[in-house]
């Protein structure tokens, strides 16, 4: 089964959204949406929504799903806009729990987060979006949360891995483990080679334009960072002091607070103010 994609890209973030579907008319899921965030205003906008939105209602798609494979550090989720623009359950892996437990030192737990998702995937769960049959799979290392969604022919693998140029996903956020996302992003190789693999993200190398599709077998023979051949001691230490040279996400204290309740932002206070937190020396 091969179902139809249509991907927008966030130049700002380098978020990919895909919105997964069997033919016009019929259900669909989106994946990894973006919420516009101005870190020097604080000012949010629909703009990247909106044109999912726009696509959705010009196919008479029904929204069934709105699937993150994790809890982003790099941009906040627009999951609650789109789900009162079109409806759709949010879903995300059952270990968001343990990413919740993970910042609740440094972000004030607001009351009920462990249920701020409509559905949590246990590993290997199947699930349908209409007539097309998915299974999410869980692919920790990056976080301990992480899910990709095989639908069809096509993976979403979130941040296991990029483009193969660009490498693998950092492992150095709480609960992360670059030995277990080698095995990880193994197990995602190991599916037949034309299966279609879909990027999270794109930071692409001067003189390449944004990519985001590739196949199993490209990613095998090209990776920088994990192709075949490459050992799983290899591949650790490589990822390990690559990571301890790598600066913390730009959005990652606003985005994180966001992401763990399913995209939902904090109550209005008495001022009539909404207020994203960031913690001093925490980290």
């Amino acid at each position: 089964m091969k179902p139809l994609i249509q991907a927008f890209h966030d130049k700002i973030t380098g978020t990919v959204t895909y919105v997964v579907y069997e033919k016009d008319g019929t259900d669909c899921a989106i994946i990894d949406s973006v919420l516009d965030y101005d870190p020097k205003s604080g000012r949010t906008s629909t703009a990247s929504a909106d044109l999912v939105v726009d696509f959705v209602r010009a196919h008479r798609l029904n929204t069934a799903w709105l699937l993150e494979t994790h809890a982003h550090a790099d941009h906040l989720s627009a999951a609650p806009y789109l789900s009162r623009q079109l409806g759709g359950r949010t879903g995300i892996g059952a270990e968001i729990s343990v990413v919740q437990q993970a910042f609740a030192r440094v972000f004030p737990q607001r009351p009920g987060i462990e249920r701020s998702f409509d559905h949590l995937f246990q590993p290997d769960e199947d699930f349908a979006i209409g007539a097309l049959r998915a299974r999410a799979l869980h692919v920790p290392g990056h976080t301990p949360a992480d899910m990709a969604y095989q639908i069809g022919d096509a993976v979403f693998v979130g941040d296991t891995m990029f483009m193969p140029d660009v490498g693998t996903a950092r492992c150095d956020f709480p609960g992360g483990c670059a030995a277990t996302l080698y095995r990880s992003v193994r197990k995602l190789l190991a599916l037949p080679p034309q299966t279609r693999l879909f990027m999270c993200h794109d930071y692409p190398p001067a003189g390449r334009e944004a990519r985001w599709e590739v196949t199993v077998a490209e990613q095998s023979e090209k990776n920088i960072h994990i192709r075949e051949g490459v050992t799983e001691e290899q591949f650790v230490e490589m990822r390990t002091k690559r990571d301890a040279t790598l600066e913390m996400p730009m959005l990652i204290l606003p985005a994180i607070q966001v992401n763990i309740s399913a995209g939902q932002l904090p109550e209005a206070e008495e001022n009539g103010v909404r207020y994203l937190k960031i913690p001093l020396n925490a980290f």
